[in-house]
């Protein structure tokens, strides 16, 4: 063995720490650790948490939320049989906080809830498993889009958002189910088959002993999860094949459409990388002074032309206000929705296409435009216009980076448009919360 493997023996550190004048024949004055001695701390769990740390901010906005329609649907009630719920606001808050930190895991926020003092302190002494929260988190879209619009509702009245001017843009992020899970009409049929068969072999292993109960019930969960996410396919199927021809202007049978048995719900389009994945389309609608979040959509489709009209008629029955400014991209040209805007009073701030050499001036006339169309167009060459138009991407761009990259919308990991739905909006009102907290507990 080398003489250098002393320097991993018991004098290593004296060897390597000594200096001249040291008296090398007495030992190292080392404080050693001791994990063995007892502590006296009479401290409860809220002393230790500093008085300014934003959970705080959280639990007292959360405390003011009126939750009585998720609160309304638990079964434990007095002295009936059964264990005692956990207490909505709870749930709630952990949410929250989880989604400004940026964490999407239902797995690290149970654990963060055993190890980390803000986690610790919401819980108070309760515990709480994945399941709990997982449940929890995707179980309430209609009651997370009302505590939306309550939160919309008392900015506007506090006349800390505005809605008369509106910026809208879409992200497309990657859903949770792979490229290759894609099938057609006549492959779904088989798998759905083969499903229904496994189903039926499991039922009849029921009665095996040399199974654990546990280790069925997890098969039979996973295999029926499967067959549902097939059969589900297959009803979408024929929306995919009109929608495909309707883009295409090809029958289906010469490019037959075909469907996630992942996520059924899910459909190829192009992400902000350029790559073509199962993503869904998240479109968002703030308000460009404030950058408050007030309306969102999620829809399934690439094209942004569809949402501009569903978006303002959303925002304007969440704030009870009136639109009259629009700020969208190019992505949104949509003629009759241009038509429609113009009919209800709108004015849409949207770039014209870029001249390409041997077409005609953008801004000109085309045959079938209305006076929407001409009007966009005509507006659309002043300089007034062009600066109204910049503030949306300072707006919507910087919010839709917030939330793919500070937040928990990098990628989904739930599976379903609903499901979906939900964790935006809770990303949504931690992206509120976080901006306008001390405000909402005035």
């Amino acid at each position: 063995m080398n003489d250098d493997s002393t320097l991993f023996g018991k004098d290593a550190f004296v060897a390597s720490s000594s200096r001249p004048g040291a008296n090398r024949s007495q030992p190292a004055r080392l404080r050693v650790p001791d994990r063995m001695q007892a502590i006296l701390d009479p401290a409860c769990i809220d002393e230790r948490l500093p008085g300014d740390h934003e959970v705080r901010t959280v639990w007292a906005v959360v405390e003011r939320m009126d939750l009585s329609a998720i609160s309304d649907q638990i079964e434990a009630r007095g002295s009936s049989p059964g264990r005692a719920a956990t207490d909505p606001r709870l749930l709630v808050a952990l949410m929250l906080f989880a989604a400004i930190e940026g964490i999407g895991s239902c797995r690290e926020i149970a654990e963060r809830c055993e190890r980390d003092l803000p986690y610790q302190w919401l819980c108070g002494g309760v515990s709480l498993n994945h399941h709990t929260l997982s449940d929890f988190r995707v179980g309430y879209e209609k009651e997370l889009d009302d505590l939306l619009t309550r939160m919309i509702a008392t900015l506007v009245h506090q006349g800390l958002v505005q809605v008369q001017r509106i910026s809208q843009d879409g992200v497309r992020v990657r859903a949770s189910a792979g490229r290759s899970s894609f099938r057609r009409g006549e492959t779904l049929a088989k798998l759905a088959v083969e499903a229904r068969r496994h189903v039926e072999d499991l039922k009849k292993q029921a009665d095996d002993p040399a199974l654990p109960a546990r280790q069925k019930a997890a098969r039979e969960r996973a295999a029926n999860d499967r067959l549902v996410r097939i059969e589900r396919a297959l009803e979408l199927l024929p929306a995919a094949q009109a929608t495909k021809a309707r883009h295409t202007g090809k029958p289906s049978k010469d490019q037959p459409p075909r469907v996630s048995t992942t996520d059924p719900e899910a459909h190829r389009m192009k992400v902000g990388t350029g790559a073509i994945l199962p993503a869904y389309n998240i479109q968002l609608a703030s308000d460009p002074v404030s950058r408050a979040v007030v309306g969102v959509i999620v829809g399934n489709h690439g094209a942004d032309g569809q949402f501009s009209v569903p978006m303002r008629q959303q925002v304007e029955q969440k704030s009870k206000g009136k639109i009259t400014e629009h700020l969208i991209d190019g992505g949104y040209f949509n003629k009759n929705a241009l038509e429609q805007a113009h009919e209800n009073g709108v004015v849409v701030y949207m770039p014209l296409p870029q001249a390409t050499e041997g077409q005609s001036d953008p801004a000109e006339k085309k045959p079938g435009d209305g006076p929407g169309t001409v009007a966009w167009r005509a507006r659309m060459t002043q300089e007034a216009a062009k600066l109204i138009y910049k503030k949306r991407a300072s707006t919507s761009e910087t919010i839709n980076a917030d939330l793919t990259t500070h937040r928990a919308l990098g990628r989904l990991m739930v599976r379903g448009i609903t499901k979906v739905k939900c964790i935006v909006l809770w990303n949504v009102l931690a992206y509120n919360l976080m901006h306008f907290g001390t405000s909402l507990l005035s």
